[in-house]
């Protein structure tokens, strides 16, 4: 049985041409305070919602736990949806290869760069879709290195059964403070456990928060190399350059988490799905959270991440806003 939303989601965004508002975007937001409670939220938070790749760091703290060994960058993309461009693929190889394996271990689906400059470099010198460009082969590649230190069968390392999966909801279900809502197969074959928006901005503060163990080295990694959590070019790692002490994870169906160094932290995912207002509505979550009350923050560079031009001629002619 299909689980769905308890309540019709309301509109979050608007899609603004010439002055006319064609369109909107439906979903939901919550924005922990800096004790963890709800400070304000916009449509319904409680619910289960599958994060898609906002998972992965809570994913890596379970991996750490579990006995990976990897910290710096290569821990970094453990918790990432890369880009694909070369020292993304020569992270992969090299966690890959700290556990004695190479990219025939990986189980992800071939796919493509998906930065639009590494997948363009990637056909022109006339490669094929591979495992090891798919974005999560970072992730993957961890949990084989998991896998190798506890001496755990290789073959079945995404099977929701399998001790690395067992392991990683164990700790899923701890940072959330849920249960696991609901198991599903996520775009790169892995289990992706499922939680509401509040118990994902839970996580998220609670690895931010950490002041030692698996959680800490998570956070710390992702502070200290955001372009390996994403890519050089994206919109995630200029926001955690604005905004110093932050981690933050995207990903599909519009869904984005982000948890700043005092504790408030905000979580969100639109109905559609669509990629292009996922920007937009963190950054007016942020701005409405008061981020600028934080030492260090570049307002004007986290504003920049959330404007998306809507285009008539190739040039701007409107915007998509927030509508909270």
């Amino acid at each position: 049985m299909a689980i769905v939303a308890a309540v019709p989601a309301p509109v979050v965004a608007e899609i603004v041409r010439s002055g006319f508002v064609e369109g909107h975007h439906y979903g939901s937001v919550v924005a922990l305070a800096r004790d963890g409670s709800v400070e304000w939220s916009v449509g319904d938070v409680t619910s289960p919602v599958l994060p898609r790749s906002c998972n992965k760091p809570l994913q890596a703290v379970g991996m750490l736990h579990a006995g990976l060994d990897l910290d710096g960058e290569l821990l970094a993309l453990a918790c990432a949806s890369h880009s694909g461009e070369p020292f993304h693929l020569d992270g992969v190889r090299r966690i890959l290869a700290g556990a004695g394996l190479d990219e025939s271990a990986l189980q992800t689906p071939p796919d493509l760069p998906i930065d639009d400059t590494a997948r363009e470099e990637w056909l022109r010198a006339g490669r094929d879709r591979s495992s090891v460009a798919m974005n999560c082969s970072g992730k993957h590649a961890a949990m084989l290195a998991t896998c190798v230190a506890n001496g755990w069968d290789l073959a079945t390392y995404r099977e929701p059964d399998h001790p690395l999966q067992v392991a990683i909801a164990a700790t899923f279900a701890e940072l959330t403070g849920e249960p696991v809502a609901h198991v599903a197969v996520d775009g790169c074959g892995a289990p992706l456990l499922g939680t509401s928006l509040t118990g994902l901005a839970r996580a998220f503060r609670a690895v931010s928060l950490a002041q030692d163990g698996p959680e800490h080295r998570v956070a710390e990694a992702i502070r200290a190399h955001p372009e390996y959590v994403s890519g050089t070019r994206r919109d995630e790692v200029d926001l955690l350059r604005a905004v110093p002490g932050s981690i933050g994870k995207a990903g599909a169906e519009s869904c984005y988490a982000v948890a700043l160094p005092d504790g408030r932290a905000v979580a969100l995912k639109t109905d559609d799905g669509a990629p292009r207002v996922r920007p937009v509505l963190m950054a007016a979550a942020l701005e409405r959270l008061g981020i600028g009350r934080l030492d260090g923050v570049d307002q004007e560079a986290v504003r920049r991440t959330g404007r998306v031009a809507v285009l008539g001629g190739g040039h701007p002619v409107g915007e998509i806003r927030a509508a909270f």
